[in-house]
């Protein structure tokens, strides 16, 4: 019965995984591209310009680039457990983001609060998933 739960779980870890690396390309996909015009994946709102356009698209940007490092640091300190924190605050953005659009009058496309729900959850699991994985091996060892 324990082979099944371990191979499940090695099948759900190998999903995650691959989910979470999935995920961090489309957040610095998405970072990168959001400071183009023609290449971006979100629609900005007409109704952004000057500071205010750039505001959001910077932040995406920074976002992107910040993405890279806390991975490379993670994965060199080896401390995978990190990204519950960096999910758990990419998922706080969504409120972040609808307030900045509240407060200014402009609507947000609907494409970023989904990358954010999306790129969250993904690194809340796989640091979940990475801490399970760190129990047990100190558990049994």
């Amino acid at each position: 019965m324990s082979i099944i739960n371990s191979k499940a779980m090695q099948v759900t870890k190998f999903f995650a995984d691959a989910n979470f690396y999935i995920s961090v390309i489309v957040l610095v996909y998405g970072g990168l591209t959001a400071i183009t015009e023609n290449y971006s994946v979100f629609e900005f709102n007409e109704d952004l310009f000057g500071a205010m356009h750039n505001n959001l698209r910077i932040a995406l940007l920074y976002m992107g680039m910040t993405e890279v490092v806390v991975c490379v640091y993670c994965f060199v300190t080896d401390q995978p457990r990190l990204m519950i924190f960096v999910g758990y605050f990419l998922i706080m953005m969504l409120g972040s983001l609808a307030f900045y659009g509240k407060i200014n009058s402009v609507t947000i496309d609907n494409a970023i609060p989904a990358f954010f729900l999306y790129t969250g959850i993904s690194h809340i699991v796989f640091g979940l998933l990475s801490g399970l994985k760190e129990t047990n091996t100190k558990k049994y060892s």
